[in-house]
């Protein structure tokens, strides 16, 4: 079969999901005709992902979230503002009929949409046929059985709408979970398990001297700086894509900061301590692969949802900032990870082999 990636182009997950689920089709003989990836301006491609995907990529401007003046937590105001300003909603126009042209372009038997909101409009705008199937751990939140979307106020009512927007047009909806659990069939939600790289699966796990970090939202570093000058006994070691910042930066104390570099994060996963991170799902993820102990900080309400989920999950334990203090002491109580959750992880290709080639 031929299949076209659209993918939410904002933070890692989304794209390494894509990479992942690429190369076990491609392995059984499948076609990727075509990748589409909506970000905001401000953002570029990781560049692991341009190279491992092997195909030419189509970009469009596509929403984004805006964050508060900490640069700490998305501010719902400001991200409704920023994309509800004529400038964007012309450039959201042009991105859809971009969409429907290489749609129409490819002639995929089937798109794959990595929780993409304008293809979904798309979609459903221009009365498009081809059957998609939607990815993403966020469908879980419409789920009937999901406890974690629940009381969340507004912010929550939203995020569940921004699910049901990005669900327009799809056949199925494929939630990623942490946990195995049943089908939502009124919602067309099947639970199915992370999508996660070869890569991340492989090599031997280790208990080094450093805490990991991954943060999107580079305000966090001030914290991390001031902690790591007065405790200059504690490696740390964070990846971050703040534009102009050198590749590695040796900072305060013991902290090195470095640019997205997909191997040598991997590598530090497998042999950190302990991971500190926002809360997105894939490195969650791959930190419990590695049973790696986690301190989940995040920064809006999807993160908050993802943490909890992660923290029932035994994950490791939430905060609302870089308190590495009450991380360290929660290491030292040397906690066990959960042999289920490997077992479960490699179950994937089965699964999404099984739900994606049937005609």
């Amino acid at each position: 079969m031929r299949y076209l990636f659209v993918i939410q182009g904002e933070g890692r997950g989304h794209l390494t999901q894509a990479l992942s689920l690429a190369s076990m089709l491609r392995r059984h003989g499948h076609e990727i005709v075509g990748v589409l990836v909506g970000r905001s301006p401000e953002r570029r491609l990781p560049e692991f992902f341009v190279r491992k995907i092997g195909l030419p990529i189509t970009e469009f401007e596509a929403p984004q979230f805006a964050f508060d003046r900490s640069n700490r937590s998305v501010s719902l105001l400001r991200t409704l503002l920023c994309n509800l300003s004529p400038r964007r909603a012309r450039a959201f126009d042009r991105s859809m009929h971009l969409i429907r042209d290489r749609i129409r372009e490819l002639r995929p038997d089937r798109i794959v949409n990595f929780y993409e909101l304008l293809t979904s409009l798309t979609v459903r705008r221009f009365g498009i046929r081809i059957p998609m199937t939607g990815i993403a751990h966020q469908f879980l939140l419409n789920h009937s059985r999901y406890p974690f979307a629940r009381h969340t106020g507004i912010q929550g009512r939203l995020l569940r709408l921004h699910a049901r927007l990005t669900a327009c047009g799809c056949s199925e909806l494929l939630a990623l979970s942490f946990r195995p659990d049943e089908a939502d069939t009124r919602h067309h939600i099947r639970v199915v398990p992370p999508l996660l790289r070869r890569e991340a699966l492989s090599g031997v796990s280790s208990n080094g001297d450093f805490i990991l970090g991954y943060m999107v939202n580079n305000g966090f570093a001030r914290d991390l700086r001031s902690w790591c000058g007065n405790h200059p006994q504690c490696s740390v070691h964070v990846f971050w894509d703040h534009p102009l910042s050198p590749e590695t930066w040796y900072a305060e104390g013991r902290l090195v900061l470095h640019r997205l570099d997909d191997r040598l994060f991997l590598d530090m996963m497998r042999s950190c301590r302990g991971y500190v991170t926002t809360a997105g799902f894939e490195s969650v993820c791959e930190a419990m692969y590695h049973g790696k102990p986690m301190m989940l900080i995040p920064a809006h309400i999807e993160q908050r949802i993802n943490a909890a989920d992660a923290a029932a999950s035994g994950a490791g334990i939430t905060a609302d900032r870089f308190d590495l203090d009450r991380f360290n002491a929660f290491l030292a109580r040397r906690p066990q990870p959960d042999p289920g959750f490997r077992r479960w992880v490699d179950s994937a290709e089965g699964h999404f082999l099984q739900l994606l080639t049937r005609s």
